[in-house]
């Protein structure tokens, strides 16, 4: 038996990405933290799986290997990191700037059938793929319990 933590906010959280835009979940907010505003984004991700593992694909475009920490507890897989931005040039003038830039973080709770011990990540071409091997639960079989 598995034990799902409770999300008090769940319902509302399902309703709320089938009422809004594709993708609308993934739009940067803003934060407070610290002495001001700050805009907290989230990298997009794809979840499929094989006969074999599940997969997991983050988008993290600029995002150095070494600024990412992908780490498993208690069911959860959590990708965190940074996007650091660059220098700026003094005499470099910006007119619009669209990419977000700071920590980031996501978690994805794991079915029971998953092998810890060999999960594996690569990163290419700005994509952060997590491996995540499949075991075999075995199944028990039905009890019948006499009733005293």
């Amino acid at each position: 038996m598995s034990l799902i933590r409770w999300d008090p906010f769940g319902d509302v959280d399902t309703l709320f990405n089938r009422m809004a835009p594709a993708n609308f979940a993934n739009w940067p907010r803003f934060s407070m933290e610290g002495n001001g505003k700050k805009i907290a984004w989230a990298p997009s991700a794809d979840i499929s799986e094989t006969d074999k593992e599940y997969l997991i694909r983050a988008e993290l475009p600029a995002v150095k290997k070494e600024d990412v920490q992908v780490t498993f507890d208690d069911g959860m897989i959590t990708i965190k990191g940074e996007r650091k931005q660059q220098k700026d040039e003094k005499n470099e003038k910006y007119h619009r700037t669209e990419s977000f830039y700071g920590s980031f973080e996501r978690c994805f709770s794991l079915p029971e059938n998953v092998n810890a011990d060999t999960i594996r990540c690569e990163s290419k071409d700005g994509i952060l793929t997590v491996h995540i091997p499949k075991t075999e639960v075995s199944k028990q079989k039905a009890k019948q319990i006499t009733v005293q």
